[in-house]
């Protein structure tokens, strides 16, 4: 058997079987660390798909074995004073590694260091399965290339001593062929579990016209005018037929190695066509309802930055959640650049039941991801639940990790 088939067969089995094993710290406190031990949360308001009922959730191992009225015998008890019970966060796509890894431009943190902060801030927002947006783009001034999207890949890959379970979202600029090339290699070598393919070019997608693009890579970036009208050039010069070649070839590669696959700022229902066409699966954020009702339509899962919707905004004047929500044409929200905003997110009223806006960060991107195992809190589910104290802001409590105590904030009732 051949290494690059060996290392497919595992990517498969890990994907398969819900989630990475991790060789977690013990933890201390009254919780168990063996994860056999049975744990009952009980006094809480519970968010199930269905329904809020008050009551618990027993947990048995790594998966829930009762909602409601459980069973205490045997169990450890987590009184929950009241407080909400949800199924762990899902963010498919989180790109918040960068902040940990470059605190400021130029200003390199130690990779380990910056994943495992990136382990314990993603606890303390309730997101349990974190796909790290990963951007493969060749740009020095915002500490982003090919080489380190690969080093945080094999990262990601190789620590086993975080406490959530740390995916890779590889995002492609396919206006380089370089960063084509270098996600085609981690998706190959299995690495992979979801794959984005995007193109910042000036006139299109959220860039739809140059001042925006100079404004955001002068600004955000740290460019000068002289460097960004550059970067103009060299990607405007890239072909239309050339990017949907690039295109095809990714999300091909994708399939064929278990990934899942999305697109990135699609900006018209005619593009979105082209890609659902191509065997995308997921378009994130789109940037006008019409694109939005149609990635829809066409059955593409549909998701928007939970940041948007908090802030009641999008950043770049395009569609707002808020509104998509209301269209009833979101299918999940994501993190973008801030954790916090995905709980947050969920307590935004949106005249939906709470189980609908639980399930957006929960049931149905883990469904999107081929993650059908965890994202709900009924029998036999993997037991990733976070316990909410919803005033005066959303704050999450405790965390469970199939079914191990990670994390607790000093001072829980």
């Amino acid at each position: 058997m051949s290494e690059q088939r060996e290392a497919n067969e595992a990517s498969e089995e890990r994907r398969s079987s819900g989630g990475r094993v991790s060789q977690r710290p013990q933890s201390t406190g009254e919780l168990p660390t063996d994860s056999a031990s049975a744990v009952a949360v009980t006094n809480a308001t519970v968010v199930t798909p269905d329904a809020v009922v008050e009551g618990g959730v027993r947990i048995e191992g790594d998966r829930i074995v009762g909602v409601g009225d459980v069973d205490e015998n045997g169990a450890v008890t987590v009184d929950a004073d009241g407080q909400y019970v949800l199924p762990g966060l899902v963010d498919l796509h989180g790109d918040d590694i960068e902040s940990h890894l470059h605190p400021r431009a130029g200003a390199r943190m130690d990779t380990h260091m910056a994943l495992a902060a990136a382990d314990r801030a993603n606890l303390a927002a309730g997101i349990t399965t974190k796909f790290h947006a990963i951007s493969f783009e060749i740009d020095p001034d915002a500490d982003r290339s090919p080489e380190l999207g690969a080093e945080l890949t094999d990262a990601i890959e190789s620590t086993d001593d975080l406490l959530a379970d740390h995916r890779l979202h590889a995002r492609c600029e396919v206006t380089q062929p370089e960063c084509v090339d270098a996600v085609v290699d981690v998706t190959e070598a299995g690495n992979a579990d979801l794959v984005s393919v995007m193109s910042h070019v000036p006139g299109k997608g959220q860039f739809r016209d140059e001042e925006a693009f100079l404004q955001y890579y002068r600004d955000s970036h740290d460019h000068t005018v002289e460097e960004a009208e550059q970067m103009i050039a060299e990607r405007g010069d890239v072909s239309m037929a050339t990017i949907r070649e690039r295109i095809e070839r990714v999300v091909d590669c994708a399939h064929a190695n278990g990934a899942v696959t999305a697109s990135h700022d699609d900006e018209d229902p005619a593009e979105v066509e082209r890609l659902a066409e191509a065997g995308v699966d997921i378009s994130e954020y789109p940037i006008t309802m019409a694109t939005a009702e149609r990635a829809h339509e066409l059955g593409m899962t549909v998701t928007m930055g939970a940041p948007n919707l908090v802030r009641g905004e999008s950043q770049w004047g395009n569609l707002a959640t808020a509104d998509a929500i209301e269209a009833g044409v979101v299918d999940a929200l994501v993190a973008d650049y801030h954790p916090l905003s995905l709980l947050a997110g969920t307590f935004v009223e949106t005249d939906e039941p709470l189980p609908e806006r639980v399930a957006r960060v929960t049931a149905n991107p883990a469904s999107a991801a081929g993650l059908p195992d965890r994202g709900r809190i009924e029998t036999g589910a993997r037991a990733d639940l976070v316990v909410v104290d919803r005033e005066p802001t959303p704050t999450v409590s405790r965390a469970f990790v199939a079914g191990e105590p990670v994390y607790r904030a000093e001072g829980t009732r």
